[in-house]
């Protein structure tokens, strides 16, 4: 076996030059946190399971010690979010986590390797491995920490022989790859007999995902055993062995209850006899209409010499026909017939799998990916889905819903004009919601009865669009297409995607399907398949407007060759541009009734995640390229000032895949992308980026939006919500301001109240006043804050550290007490002195040189 030497690697995300200005930047966590987001792993205390850490697949790793009442998060100080396995060592408190998910979905997220932390996720340490992208599990010697056996799953767009399972005898300094199949076959499960560290089993996934088609089984697929703690391995599941070798195997999931019993759950991909199903017609209904024989249960006695399928009939509308997302199988240690399996309903056997039942409740969300029995209580369980983690204690009669952090995965994001504004927002597998832009976590609304978002939509959410003339008017839908007309007032809800006569080509709908409504007339409405249709009756009926603006259909299970994005200029009615799949860019003059390509220049067979017409001239247009799908994650930006004619690369500094590209709503330099790991800005046309993520955690950003009128940009992240960062001040940042050493900008008024300093009850928190005085500085230095009176009376002082860029200092309105007699200000129930009503002076003194501006605090209109 082949033998690597990994450095102990400390990969960071993206750093800028050092004269990054945003690094004080505060950004506000909209949520939602209701509806959650997918967990890929569960690490619990066996000996207080109210302890235990969740692994989201783009969220991070989060840690309960109060049974899920409440968690933090662990993960963020480290360079990447996604998670594919967590395991600790509940005596160090050592956490090792595989990052990169091996669900294989759309968006399951490539990762750095593995990551250990010895201090309970303050600091991270990468102990290699950087190939993997996506870790399936770590198994750690209880005895010797240093011994580490991890299951590799590999690449998941392209082949790569750093697949297989790796081990480790000095935590992490050396690796060797002691099992490799193929450079298409990684390792999805490995486990361990409690008793017997020596013993352990994998199971081996042979898959080929592509953008237009996926395989998800193989002649590499299997179960291979070793006796050495994964020194050596062998193959069990031959076709002698009772268990299915041949090109249907897929998905494999094991679970090792002692030295002799073993089971494996299976994805089997071969089709049932005597099937006459015929191939369905569109996309969605191939997610559920099957004709393959699908999840199976085969169990072993004997330590994996033979295997017997557990059960007579099919275990119907568990995995359907993507059983590549599943592989979830538990088992009660101390009745060995005691038997559970994930799948898109959580199911139960006590009868050691012959028969199945549901104990999915109302209250649990489906896809189901990890499974935790307590071995001093079989009742308890803890589950984790794509709606997060779900506790029961009772065997899955009642289940509480532990969602209280905020880690939806977005795809899309959007704002109304109603005040205060509404955000919209559809989610991977949680439907689409809209809420309010001011929502702040809170548990009120448990006893309000309503919660502040509110659920519009089912399905995996994409893209929403409002009309601006009456907010109640959404457009919305699910996967591959399916969109509505809903009027909230009312209820009604239509169904409007374009349909085909059956003789006529059929469409072809993107997963994440582009809809846009007309800035210049909200009853125009834009959507694309492979060709772009237009509907002048907000949805009613359609007009083709387009011949089939892609490279034309690949033969595939995956929908390809579609419309991914759709621009409107809005300085000119007709002026149109699409992108596709498949690396397409065109552009209409004149409404659609000509089309050129102008993609000839870019790199070609990119997905295009967005092309955007500049609000500030009428030729310019931005396109972003997203090569995620070939595991390709360079950053491709682009612009042209002459409709997609010529090109100019404005991409220089980013490294991180792009999904999404804004222009200011204010300043035609500024400029945001959105990428698979942060948020960048740039104040130069993108001549050069800038890190704009300081308070965010590294997560993938799929869209953006501005509140124009809020001078607010909403960013919708992939693992971590909504977030919203006000823009006023980084507008304001023109050459005048940056030539300066310093500048103090104005503070908005402040309303006075006697609430200041005082609470309403002897039990309640008293209320303490602040602001945010915002100060640009051109270098990091000590300086002094004071606040004067109108005739330049000291009346408060403190040392103040800046950094470069722009800083917000926060001020608590109060006065210094030995000043306070020159204001005749009276003593507040917090002993504090506060300003009075009136106008002051907010001042930055460096080096003896004051810069200020004023600071009005006005009373309160009766």
């Amino acid at each position: 076996m082949k033998k690597l030497l990994l450095f102990s690697l400390f990969i960071s995300s993206v750093v800028f030059a050092q004269d990054n200005l945003f690094t004080k930047v505060a950004f506000q966590n909209i949520g939602p946190t209701i509806m959650s987001g997918r967990i890929v792993d569960l690490a619990v205390n066996p000996e207080n399971p109210t302890e235990f850490y969740a692994a989201y697949a783009s969220g991070g790793l989060w840690y309960t010690n109060n049974n899920g009442n409440s968690f933090r998060p662990v993960m963020d100080s480290a360079p990447t979010l996604n998670c594919g396995s967590v395991t600790v060592d509940w005596k160090s408190g050592t956490i090792w986590v595989g990052t990169g998910e091996v669900n294989a979905s759309r968006s399951s997220y490539s990762g750095i390797g593995v990551l250990k932390s010895s201090d309970k996720g303050k600091t991270w340490e990468n102990l290699g491995l950087p190939e993997s992208h996506h870790i399936s599990r770590i198994l750690v010697n209880p005895k010797d920490t240093n011994e580490i056996i991890v299951g590799v799953t590999g690449h998941l767009y392209t082949k790569n022989k750093e697949r297989g399972i790796y081990k480790t005898l000095d935590g992490g300094k050396t690796w060797q790859q002691t099992l490799f199949v193929n450079d298409e076959t990684g390792i999805i499960d490995v486990v361990v007999d409690s008793n017997n560290f020596n013993i352990q089993y994998a199971a081996a996934w042979q898959k080929d995902r592509k953008a237009w088609d996926f395989k998800g089984n193989g002649n590499g697929s299997g179960i291979y055993k070793s006796t050495d703690a994964g020194s050596n391995w062998n193959l069990i599941s031959s076709s002698e062995s009772g268990f299915p070798a041949d090109e249907g195997v897929g998905r494999i999931g094991l679970f090792a209850v002692n030295d002799s019993v073993v089971y494996a759950v299976l994805d089997n991909q071969n089709k049932r006899p005597n099937s006459k199903m015929e191939k369905p017609k569109d996309a969605n209904a191939a997610l559920f209409e099957t004709e393959v024989i699908g999840c199976e249960l085969y169990k072993s006695i004997d330590g994996g010499i033979s295997w017997k399928k557990t059960h007579e009939n099919y275990i119907d509308d568990l995995y359907y026909s993507y059983g590549y997302y599943f592989g979830n199988i538990a088992v009660d240690l101390t009745n060995e017939n005691r038997i559970y399996l994930g799948g898109v309903p959580l199911i139960f056997s006590e009868d050691g799998g012959k028969t199945f039942k549901s104990i999915s409740k109302e209250n649990v969300h489906a896809d189901h990916h990890v499974t935790w029995i307590n071995p001093k209580n079989p009742n308890h369980i803890i589950n984790g889905n794509d709606g997060g983690v779900n506790i029961t204690y009772d065997n899955g009669e009642h289940w509480f819903k532990c969602n209280n952090q905020a880690v939806g995965q977005f795809y899309t994001v959007n704002v109304d004009d109603e005040k205060p504004y509404n955000v919209y927002g559809g989610l991977q597998d949680n439907g689409v919601w809209v809420g309010p832009n001011n929502y702040e976590h809170s548990l009120d609304w448990q006893q309000e009865g309503k919660y502040p978002y509110e659920f519009l939509m089912g399905g995996d959410g994409m893209q929403v669009q409002i009309d601006n003339r009456d907010a109640n008017i959404v457009y919305t839908g699910y996967q591959f297409g399916n969109y509505y007309r809903i009027d909230r007032k009312s209820g009604k809800r239509d169904f409007i995607t374009p349909k085909v006569k059956k003789e006529e080509e059929a469409l072809r709908f993107n997963w994440q399907t582009p809809i846009l409504l007309s800035s210049h007339n909200q009853d125009i409405l834009y959507m694309g398949s492979q060709f772009l249709y237009r509907s002048m009756n907000q949805g009613k009926n359609w007009e083709k407007i387009s011949g089939d603006l892609t490279q034309g259909k690949v033969e595939g299970n995956v929908a390809f060759g579609t419309i991914t994005t759709i621009a409107e200029s809005k300085s000119q009615f007709g002026l149109l541009y699409v992108g596709s799949d498949d690396g397409l860019i065109h552009v209409s003059k004149d409404g659609g009734i000509t089309w050129m390509k102008i993609s000839e220049n870019l790199p070609q067979n990119l997905w295009v995640s967005r092309v955007v017409a500049s609000k500030y001239k009428k030729e310019r247009v931005y396109a972003t390229l997203n090569g995620y799908r070939n595991d390709n994650f360079k950053s491709y930006v682009f612009v042209s000032d002459d409709y997609g004619t010529t090109w100019t690369n404005i991409s220089k500094g980013l490294t991180n895949s792009v999904n999404v590209i804004v222009e200011d709503s204010e300043k035609e330099n500024i400029l945001y992308v959105g990428t698979d790991n942060g948020l960048f800005i740039s104040m130069d046309k993108g001549l050069s980026w800038q890190d704009f993520s300081s308070v965010m955690p590294n997560v993938a950003v799929h869209d953006l939006v501005i509140q124009a009128k809020a001078k607010e940009l909403v960013v919708a992240t992939h693992g971590r919500s909504i977030y919203k960062v006000n823009l006023d001040k980084i507008q304001a940042l023109d050459a005048k301001i940056l030539a300066k050493e310093i500048h103090v900008f104005d503070v908005e008024k402040i309303k006075k109240s006697d609430r200041w300093g005082s609470s309403w009850s002897s039990w309640s928190e008293i209320f303490e006043p602040k602001t945010n005085i915002s100060v640009y500085s051109n270098s990091k230095k000590e300086v002094v804050l004071n606040v004067k009176n109108e005739k330049q009376k000291l009346l408060f002082t403190r040392k103040v550290s800046l950094v470069k860029g722009l800083n917000f200092v926060e001020y608590d309105l109060s006065v210094d007490e030995k000043y306070s007699n020159k204001e005749k200000i009276t003593k507040a129930k917090n002993n504090k002195y506060y300003l009075n009503e009136g106008a002051y002076f907010v001042e930055i003194e460096v080096n003896k040189i004051k810069y200020s501006s004023k600071l009005i605090i006005e009373m309160p209109k009766q």
